[in-house]
């Protein structure tokens, strides 16, 4: 067993994540996923352990498709076929981050938006988005005119670390600045708590890299990212 990969948790994010909010979680100490109605990432504790990987392909029904967010090399459960592969990028805030002002407040979002938070998701495709998925963590917006103009939030914690995830502007109000502000204020709030904010981008995202490191984030390393599927 790779105890180095289990103890890190930035190289698993997910699994780190989902051990440290079993509210969230469906599975047991070899596997775990969100809820279906929360979010789409799912993980073995251990690559290199043939029970954990076979407890991550039970956790997977026919028709259903599950997202792998890793730094090692992601291995196929018994079962699963990979439906997609790509590459990303782990961030980490290198310096503190300060919240930047803007003439719009920025807005706590709940339940009650749960439903405008969703079809922005939608819109956008900042990752994958449920219903739940709010419930992962504190999410803000910003609000023009009444409508839901911009957002983002926290996706997976774990004890040191906060992912700023959940970053979308609607078409009708990008070239405002409103994901820089937002993403600074969440990862500023992350580190007012004492946690180190993180982030994922697709490594050939050259637009979302270059923002965030406006910031103050650093590349760490490249990350494995697979949709498997049943």
């Amino acid at each position: 067993m790779n105890q180095d990969a289990i103890n890190n948790p930035f190289d698993r994010p997910v699994w780190a994540a989902l051990a440290s909010a079993p509210h969230l979680a469906e599975g047991g100490p070899l596997a775990r996923r969100y809820r279906r109605d929360v979010n789409l990432f799912a993980s073995a504790r251990d690559d290199g352990d043939g029970a954990s990987l076979a407890a991550l392909g039970a956790l997977v029904q026919p028709g259903e498709s599950v997202f792998v967010l890793q730094v090692p090399p992601i291995a196929l459960p018994p079962g699963l076929q990979a439906l997609r592969r790509a590459q990303g990028v782990q961030m980490l805030a290198a310096r503190p981050v300060a919240p930047e002002a803007g003439a719009d407040a920025v807005l706590e979002l709940g339940d009650a938006d749960a439903a405008e938070m969703l079809a922005l998701a939608q819109l956008t495709e900042p990752g994958p988005f449920l219903p739940r998925t709010h419930a992962m963590g504190r999410f803000l917006g910003i609000r023009i005119g009444g409508r839901l103009a911009a957002m983002a939030g926290e996706r997976m914690r774990f004890g040191g670390g906060t992912e700023v995830s959940g970053v979308c502007v609607h078409p009708d109000f990008r070239g405002r600045g409103l994901a820089r502000r937002l993403s600074s204020h969440v990862a500023h709030a992350a580190q007012q708590r004492g946690d180190q904010p993180f982030l994922h981008a697709w490594v050939t995202n050259r637009a979302a890299i270059a923002l965030y490191e406006s910031l103050g984030f650093v590349v760490r390393t490249e990350v494995q990212v697979a949709v498997l599927g049943r």
